[in-house]
């Protein structure tokens, strides 16, 4: 290995010092030491094939998929409202007695609820945009783990449906700030070759948790008393404890054999480059010069989840118990499809292996989807002397749609996300996104129930051609506006949004960003961080041991 350090190269200690001919000329070599190391690490990373990323990064890969397991706590208690609609227990404890003699929670009353974590998600998305910065991502987390142990007290024995609705949004804040660190994190650790896959792994995350939340409940149907929806709330406590013992017992780096000359070079000629397109790290930043249409783009990738009919989804218990199904039918439909929702994960990343880039399987992804629910839209034509086949056929096109969501656009969400803002900008860049993937949640979360209710608009499956509509105006803009980040590295994607390329062309254009100049000065700044921030790691390692 060789016995160069870059940190050595440029010394942060020496900048107080007069500068002569030898000590620019010592700099001019380290940066050319720098760039060629850089261009060396760059090289290595994009023809890396899968296996050898794991073979290399095995740490970073654990702890990547550790840290998504959050998800999958997350994804579990997200998962029981929505499905409790069709819960007859639930309904009798929170819900009002209705004209045919059931009992159903008020259209009202549903939005509010099911829009509540969003709210609570919004606030911990802004907290972690500083608190990760400030204290770090473990820090962050085991504080977020601790006040989701303290809000499952509230859903356990929550009274009425107004203390239901507080801890939904104070549970909200939590799972806000676990949404971005587990996609950051898997973006920053790992190398090209697994990037995407650890970042598109968050989704597989939250389809177990959803199918463990809808088998716990499955499991309840046939109790009458108040535990049928207490046990599953309970539940949520036997997440947090290993968590928390896994995340204070996790190593600080990790060590794998691979050229630390080369890679870190490869940071300070990326983080170098990109402080010199665009400086400094607040919220406004995201919204100057180029870093503004990476923000809309991300925020648009993240929001068309939602907007392609994933709402609609969510509700899927509740709208095949409307359109005709028995209770236990629609949680087995339900069960069926967040199991393709991993499934689907699974054939994201094959598909990924093939070569089919990530623009490319979102926007197909779209007009498989748009077709989809014009189909069931469609179905609402049936006879109501057909309804019960009617019911099978839409339960079974939800299927299908899962199926194919999770395939394309569920899951590559959240590589794009993480591959297309900037690096200096990018927890608060996936912050803002991901806060407008709330926002829209919150408008669908209204309608939605408004939609389905028999009680209020009553749509059934007529709400499909409203999404298949909605569905068709995402594909224009996704064919416009969203780029090809596939095989690219970050200094790679810095220069194409600088230099303006079209979404349509970035595939095909060729850049080279070892030809552009890097001020010595905005890499001895680097450097001039990277050290401070080394020696406050290890104080903390020297206090923690001591």
């Amino acid at each position: 290995m060789a016995s160069f350090k870059p940190q050595d190269a440029i010394d942060p200690a020496d900048e107080h010092l007069p500068e002569s001919r030898n000590d620019r000329q010592d700099s001019t070599a380290s940066a050319a030491k720098i760039v060629h190391n850089a261009k060396a690490a760059t090289d290595k990373e994009q023809q890396m094939t899968l296996l050898q990323g794991i073979k290399l990064y095995p740490k970073a890969v654990a702890w990547s998929v550790f840290i998504s397991t959050c998800i999958v706590m997350e994804g579990y208690d997200i998962s029981l409202v929505n499905n409790f609609y069709a819960f007859d227990q639930f309904n009798r404890k929170y819900g009002e007695l209705t004209a045919d003699g059931t009992y159903e929670v008020p259209a009202r009353w549903q939005a509010g609820l099911s829009n509540g974590a969003y709210v609570g998600e919004i606030i911990g998305l802004f907290i972690n945009g500083w608190a990760s910065e400030r204290f770090g991502y473990r820090p962050t987390m085991i504080a977020c783990l601790i006040l989701i142990t303290a809000w499952t007290a509230i859903f356990f024995t929550a009274p009425n449906v107004q203390a239901l609705l507080a801890a939904e949004i104070l549970a909200g804040i939590p799972w806000g700030v676990f949404q971005t660190l587990s996609v950051t994190y898997a973006s920053e650790v790992c190398p090209v070759a697994l990037r995407g896959y650890l970042t598109t792994y968050v989704n597989f995350c939250w389809g177990l948790g959803q199918l463990i939340g809808i088998g716990v409940i499955m499991g309840m149907i046939d109790r009458t008393d108040e535990w049928a929806y207490r046990i599953p709330y309970g539940l949520q406590w036997m997440w947090p404890g290993p968590l928390l013992i896994g995340i204070m017992l996790a190593p600080e780096s990790h060590d794998p054999d691979f050229d630390p000359d080369e890679t870190i070079s490869m940071m300070v000629h990326t983080t170098a480059l990109e402080a010199k397109i665009t400086r400094g790290a607040s919220y406004f930043d995201c919204f100057r010069g180029t870093d503004l249409r990476r923000t809309e783009i991300v925020c648009m990738v993240w929001a068309i989840q939602n907007l392609s009919g994933n709402s609609f989804s969510n509700y899927s218990t509740y709208f095949l118990k409307q359109a005709g199904l028995a209770t236990n039918k629609s949680y087995a439909f339900a069960m069926g499809q967040y199991g393709i929702n991993m499934v689907g994960v699974f054939g994201a990343w094959f598909l990924m292996t093939l070569g089919i880039g990530r623009r490319t399987l979102y926007l197909y992804g779209l007009c498989g989807l748009c077709v989809m629910l014009l189909v069931m839209g469609f179905l609402g034509l049936v006879p109501d002397s057909h309804r019960d086949q009617s019911a099978l056929a839409t339960g079974a096109m939800m299927l299908v749609w899962a199926l194919f969501y999770q395939c394309t656009v569920g899951t590559v969400a959240y590589s794009l996300v993480a591959e297309l803002s900037t690096r200096r900008l990018q927890i608060k860049t996936v912050v803002l996104g991901r806060n407008l993937y709330n926002i829209v949640a919150i408008v669908c979360g209204v309608l939605t129930p408004y939609m389905l209710n028999p009680e209020a608009w009553d749509w059934s499956n007529f709400a499909g051609f409203f999404w298949g509509g909605i569905c068709f105006l995402c594909v224009i803009y996704t064919y416009f506006r969203v780029p090809e980040p596939k095989g690219r590295s970050f200094a790679e994607l810095d220069l194409l949004f600088e230099r303006g390329v079209s979404a349509r062309k970035f595939a095909s254009t060729q850049v080279d960003v070892f030809d552009e100049t890097i001020e010595d000065q905005v890499v001895k700044d680097y450097q001039t961080q990277k050290s401070a921030t080394a020696d406050v790691a290890q104080l903390e390692k020297q206090a923690g041991s001591s």
